[in-house]
């Protein structure tokens, strides 16, 4: 059984989907759509931009959404899911490439999703921090004892969990999880506390637009983030899209859930191959490779 898994915020690069482009008419038509649909020229930022331009909120996630769902629509025949998968942003990204949301939706909500995030950020100034070699039991334990909002965020795999919340929560959760025999407790260069409640603004603009967005059945089932279970019920699926930008991302538990299920093979479909290596953690001779086209 086949799992394509679709990346999230931090896969960008300059240059990504210009080999698309350049080569697949499809492709071109596609980056040529976006461009009219958001008013503004993505493409010329992902291909020839500046790494400060790609990182901004608003521009990332629909870059990265862009390069994943086109090389998904390239693949034509050759995209054949029996699962799939998306981490965070890469959920949408999964979402339109297995059939439930059309390009052009997709893209919308990507938007709206990356503005409505970008405002919450500004409005609390807050972060994220990558704890390594800690049990995420203990890291749950010690943010729950802080009196801030810090909260775990990214259940990336075994060993690495990322916390989500104010800067002093996060300053002091650091602090504790080093002390509790954290190998790093890492902040990260992020503009807000993701999958926390501090999205809850965020959550409630996009939670209208989703449910004014028609959804269909997909290809085969979607391993949600908020669950870690595969999911084929549209209303389900977009209930847990709602609930995503204020829960934690469950991938360490998806990937597992996968493997349960019967994955022999996982495909990444975009930008990078952080999601590989992931799966690697939970079992280094697990065979993965990135989408490619033309071979």
């Amino acid at each position: 059984m086949k799992a394509y898994v679709f990346p999230g915020q931090g896969a960008q690069f300059i240059g990504m989907g210009k080999d698309l482009y350049e080569t697949s008419p499809v492709a071109k038509e596609l980056f040529n759509k976006a461009n009219e649909i958001l008013g503004f020229d993505i493409t010329e930022i992902m291909f020839s931009g500046t790494d400060e331009q790609l990182k901004e909120t608003k521009v990332t996630q629909p870059a990265i959404f862009l390069h994943s769902v086109i090389l998904a629509k390239v693949l034509g025949d050759d995209f054949k899911p029996n699962m799939v998968a998306g981490h965070s942003l890469g959920e949408f990204s999964a979402l339109v490439a297995n059939g439930v949301l059309s390009f052009e939706d997709g893209l919308k909500l990507v938007y709206q999703r990356a503005l409505a995030m970008q405002e919450a950020c500004e409005a609390e100034p807050s972060t994220m921090a990558a704890i390594l070699g800690l049990d995420d039991e203990v890291v749950e334990k010690i943010c729950a004892d802080i009196d801030e909002v810090v909260v775990a965020a990214n259940y990336n795999c075994p060993g690495q969990l990322v916390i989500s919340g104010s800067k002093k929560g996060i300053e002091i959760a650091c602090e504790k999880t080093t002390e509790a025999g954290a190998r790093r407790a890492l902040p990260l260069p992020v503009g807000g506390a993701f999958h926390s409640p501090l999205m809850e603004p965020a959550r409630e603009k996009l939670a209208k637009a989703i449910e004014e967005t028609p959804f269909t059945e997909g290809l085969c089932p979607i391993y949600q983030n908020v669950t870690a279970n595969a999911v084929s019920d549209i209303n389900e699926i977009k209930k847990n899209l709602i609930a995503q930008l204020t829960a934690p991302v469950r991938w360490t538990q998806t990937m597992q859930q996968m493997i349960a299920d019967g994955c022999e093979e996982v495909i990444e479909v975009g930008p990078g191959k952080v999601l590989q290596g992931l799966f690697k953690k939970v079992d280094r001779k697990f065979p993965t490779s990135s989408a490619t086209i033309g071979e």
